[in-house]
């Protein structure tokens, strides 16, 4: 195991630690320390969706009021991954993976053992701290350790788990709940996180970096504003029309949050020309016209998108009468969908490029969306399996197609500042979506509902979420004809 490596800031050394740094057996495995963690993380977040229902029932809530069971450790992943590289930088990367890959596995016990929803909750808050550090870190050391050359094979066999624990996870989380309990969702982090912790102290380099700088005010500022944006959404489901009142409270979280956005714009503008910092993330991003147009159609699309997840499972068992299984069956055509597209989208987008391929398939996502609505006990088999696989299809090829058209024109030293702030867009996007899919439903639903006025307000849901995807794909007009051109040959 060699000992810890001390860098030169912003001097790429990718050869030198391929060369002097890894032993023959980190070169061969330290890809599959990173695919622990990624498969435990994926994994994590996909068995809570058929969970839910059990969850509320277990804690006494309504099902439809678990949203932040999500939405808390999303939230914490889009806050405090921006600072995941200058913790590494600081402390070394194998000494913060480790205590990233701790602080999963203790927060996934405390989960476990919560008795209350704020406890679940504030739990999911200290998973995702450790999620934060977790995959930015080790992605940040392959790249550290490897050549260039070697980064695309090193990446897709360390991202392997992506594609592999969205289709078992639901079928996981269903089965867990009905042999055993909800909490085992949580508890199966444990042999997992030991594992990843031990392969971690033996395979992990150390990488530190003298004198790392970080933008502490901007930290601040712009992570309060994502979460008071978040927070405004959720006091929003306390609005009664009855009672004009009660929209004065999210109104000044809403305002807080622009207010911070604005200071944050204002401290990026003017902290380099005073005092030679660098911003969280540099304005000068969005000088680029294909990283503008990406990242806030990201932010846009995602918004129907991330809503689907968390909605489809509670209209399966709530409304519909599936059990947690049958739940899980159902949401893993979708994951099936999106890993059978993968080989596909390169094909995709060199025959159609990136502009019709983002409109036109924001439009098909839209529709399909809408056509959630249909769904029901008496939908057939046949047709819907067929259905929500073209829907995970249609997904799939929306991310990729978004994510490299975010970073395809950006300098070099604009990419790590972009990735980071694409990851935090996404994670933004789960937490605005679910948010106001959330709001949506709980306006929709009349008090005492019954299952067929809950059926109802799930459709109109899933409707207005499909209008506003659809309305969505507008913004991709903005690319040019040949943008992306050349990225794919």
């Amino acid at each position: 195991m060699p000992n810890s490596i001390i860098t030169e800031d912003k001097k790429p050394q990718h050869d030198l630690f391929a060369i002097a740094a890894l032993t023959p057996a980190q070169t061969k495995y330290l890809p599959i320390v990173v695919a622990i963690a990624l498969f435990m993380q994926i994994l994590d977040s996909t068995v809570l969706n058929t969970a839910l229902p059990a969850m509320a029932h277990d804690l006494s809530q309504p099902a439809l009021s678990m949203q932040w069971t999500v939405i808390s450790y999303a939230l914490t992943l889009a806050i405090f991954t921006p600072i995941s590289g200058f913790i590494a930088d600081k402390y070394g990367t194998k000494t913060t993976f480790m205590v990233a890959i701790g602080v999963f596995t203790a927060g996934s016990m405390m989960c476990a053992m919560s008795p209350t929803l704020n406890s679940l909750i504030f739990s999911r808050v200290v998973q995702g701290l450790g999620g934060a550090m977790l995959m930015p870190v080790g992605k940040l050391t392959l790249i550290k350790s490897y050549p260039r050359e070697r980064m695309l094979s090193v990446m897709n066999y360390a991202v392997m788990p992506a594609m592999i624990a969205p289709v078992i996870g639901p079928l996981v989380g269903g089965y867990l709940v009905e042999l055993a309990s909800w909490h085992w969702i949580f508890l199966i982090n444990i042999p997992m996180g030991a594992l990843g912790m031990w392969a971690g102290w033996k395979l992990m380099p150390n990488y530190l970096q003298r004198n790392p700088s970080m933008d502490l005010l901007g930290f601040l500022l712009f992570g309060g504003a994502m979460a008071s944006f978040t927070f405004a959404l959720e006091f929003a489901n306390n609005i009664h029309a009855d009672n004009l009142a009660s929209a004065v409270f999210p109104v000044m979280v809403a305002l807080l949050a622009i207010m911070l956005l604005i200071g944050y714009y204002y401290h990026a503008k003017y902290s380099e020309s005073r005092n030679g910092q660098q911003p969280l993330f540099g304005l000068d991003l969005f000088q680029v016209r294909t990283f503008r147009v990406g990242i806030v159609g990201n932010l846009l699309t995602r918004l129907g998108m991330s809503a689907i997840p968390f909605l489809l499972p509670l209209l399966l068992q709530v409304v519909q009468g599936y059990s947690p299984s049958q739940a899980g069956w159902m949401l893993a055509p979708i994951a099936v969908g999106a890993l059978l597209t993968k080989p596909l989208v390169t094909r995709i987008v060199k025959r159609f490029g990136y502009r019709r391929t983002l409109a036109g398939n924001t439009l098909l996502i839209g529709v399909n969306i809408m056509l959630l609505s249909q769904l029901n006990q008496t939908t057939p088999i046949w047709l819907s399996v067929p259905f929500l696989t073209f829907m995970g299809a249609c997904n799939s090829l929306q991310f990729s197609t978004m994510n490299t058209i975010s970073i395809a024109r950006l300098r070099p030293s604009q990419t790590s500042s972009g990735n980071s702030l694409l990851s935090v867009n996404q994670q933004l996007a789960i937490s605005f979506g679910i948010g106001f899919g959330a709001m949506l439903l709980h306006l929709l639903t009349p008090a005492r509902a019954s299952l067929a006025q809950t059926q109802t307000a799930f459709s109109y849901s899933f409707i207005i979420l499909g209008i506003m995807t659809i309305l969505s794909g507008l913004y991709f007009l903005r690319l040019h004809r040949f943008d992306g051109k050349g990225l794919y040959q």
